[in-house]
């Protein structure tokens, strides 16, 4: 059935009783409606994608009080959106870390994934405080801690613990120094950090 040519009042010109004229019109007419309904919702999903006050205050510091954290144990806490584990690390736990320098990819930490005060065995400003992102250097997957002991036959016989990936097999000691052969190209980052007092560090800033 043919539609009726347009009145005097319709917003279609007029197109002469042409069928095909009065149905491109028409597709027209509801097109451009569609457009100023969809500018209508536009602003409020913009508005919704602007940055949140937590993600504007991903970039500052974040204070940390460490009294709490038990010797052998790891707190986790998030800066920029990245985990950050800090670990206490045991005399043992230390003492096992120049044992394993041969089996490392980078064990004097050449590579800067750590700022110079880290540049040490221990890749810490106190030995016993490990400072360290949860973030593997691969694909960015999240490694796990993994004690020596285990019966994992991921890490080997000799694993003295450390971190281990489950993605795709990187394995890093408690330094954070990645093992030579694996798809991890660098040791795991160390973030900028300071102590603010015995008991407290501040994660994302280093200056005095």
């Amino acid at each position: 059935m043919a539609l009726h040519p347009a009145t005097p009042n319709s917003p279609l010109p007029d197109t002469d009783g042409d069928p095909s004229a009065e149905r491109r019109q028409l597709v027209l007419l509801t097109a451009a409606t569609g457009c100023v309904a969809a500018a209508g919702v536009a602003v409020p999903l913009v508005s919704s994608l602007a940055p949140s006050e937590r993600a504007r205050a991903m970039g500052a510091g974040v204070e940390v009080d460490i009294s709490d954290l038990q010797s052998g144990g790891v707190k986790t806490v998030e800066w920029r959106g990245k985990p950050v584990w800090i670990m206490r690390r045991t005399p043992e736990m230390l003492a096992a870390l120049p044992q394993q320098d041969a089996a490392l990819a980078d064990p004097a930490s050449r590579k800067d994934q750590q700022p110079e005060y880290a540049r040490n065995p221990q890749r810490s400003i106190r030995p016993e405080v490990f400072v360290t992102v949860g973030i593997c250097t691969h694909l960015g997957c999240s490694p796990t801690a993994v004690p020596a002991g285990t019966s994992n036959p991921s890490v080997g016989d000799q694993w003295q613990g450390g971190f281990f990936c489950p993605c795709h097999g990187s394995t890093f000691d408690l330094a954070g120094r990645v093992f030579r052969n694996k798809p991890a190209p660098t040791n795991l980052e160390v973030p900028p950090h300071r102590y603010v007092s015995d008991t407290r560090l501040l994660i994302g800033d280093d200056a005095a």
